[in-house]
């Protein structure tokens, strides 16, 4: 199976910095791409920048095999019914967050997203039967509370586009499982063609069904990038689809990467570093920054889940 090079024995005690690295150019990767489908929600349907992000990403991973010099078997697979379960889940985690994502401002929405590591925590324990202890729960229960502040009740509404994102974060907590479960038998490359060919197949689909705008002239941004009609993109746009494409594919494979290099309690810390990016976009490139609420929000989901992942790193090693 092709991976990304791991390092040689006289090499191992630099793993922790190279998996480390990974993990922080990974996550960046993947504001990218948040950033740069939000920019393009303004005049795509969803489904039509999600195919143009899949067919690039395929033939980035082709190109990826070539180069490594691979073997086009990997691309195969024994185990169909559970890359189907888990493509399902990346399909309803990425059309649920990008579909929010219209609506609200990145750094929001990035935060209540960060709400999966927490609910992977809470899902552990029902779908693999970990053990988790009272001091992990109240690190669970400050990131719901962080999360529940997010959501504003007290403005008198919740966004659904809140609610979505929240829907988005634990079908994502789902994939995650699933990949700790395929993880014996599949390679990151495996798993990322799986899910790319899927998006083509389910963004055709929609695409043939609604592409043609028939559903269109909805005054929600969210309901409005479900729904437009398809339009060929002028040249301009072109670089925020191949940066989409090459962004979320290259973050994928870096972030595996880093997950097979070290512990996972050292490297998932470092995925917060996704928040930092999506303030400086959301503020830089949109004009939003997050107001006191938000950084109340922010401080108590990402609080958490790093307190989590550090107790989770001591129970380990005790």
């Amino acid at each position: 199976m092709t991976e990304l090079p791991t390092p040689s024995l006289p090499a191992a005690a630099r793993a922790p910095l190279i998996g480390i690295l990974c993990v922080l150019a990974g996550s960046a990767a993947f504001s990218v791409n948040d950033m740069a489908i939000k920019h393009l929600s303004g005049d795509y349907a969803l489904h039509q920048v999600i195919l143009i992000r899949a067919l690039i990403g395929i033939v980035f991973v082709i190109a990826f095999i070539l180069a490594t010099r691979g073997s086009f078997r990997q691309l195969t697979t024994r185990r169909p019914l559970a890359h189907l379960l888990r493509l399902s889940f990346v399909i309803l985690s990425n059309f649920s967050y990008f579909v929010a994502l219209a609506a609200l401002p990145l750094a929001d929405a990035t935060a209540i997203a960060f709400a999966s590591p927490l609910i992977i925590t809470a899902l552990s324990v029902v779908a693999l039967g970990e053990r988790v202890g009272p001091r992990r729960w109240a690190a669970v229960a400050v990131g719901l509370v962080g999360v529940i502040v997010m959501l504003r009740p007290g403005s008198g509404v919740i966004q659904p586009a809140s609610l979505l994102v929240l829907f988005g974060a634990f079908t994502y907590a789902c994939v995650n499982l699933m990949s700790r479960h395929m993880r014996g038998t599949e390679s990151a490359v495996t798993l990322s063609f799986f899910v790319q060919v899927g998006f083509v197949v389910v963004s055709a689909l929609m695409g043939l069904t609604v592409g043609d705008g028939r559903f269109s002239g909805s005054s929600d941004p969210s309901i409005a990038f479900l729904f437009r009609e398809w339009i060929w993109p002028p040249a301009a746009d072109w670089p925020w689809f191949l940066a989409t494409g090459l962004a979320v594919t290259v973050g994928g494979l870096l972030v595996t990467q880093a997950y097979r290099l070290c512990e996972a309690a050292l490297i998932a810390p470092f995925e917060y570093a996704a928040m930092r990016m999506a303030i400086l976009w959301g503020g830089v490139v949109f004009g939003r920054w997050p107001d006191l609420t938000a950084w109340v929000g922010i401080a108590l989901i990402c609080g958490a889940g790093l307190y989590a992942f550090w107790r989770e790193g001591r129970v380990r090693r005790a």
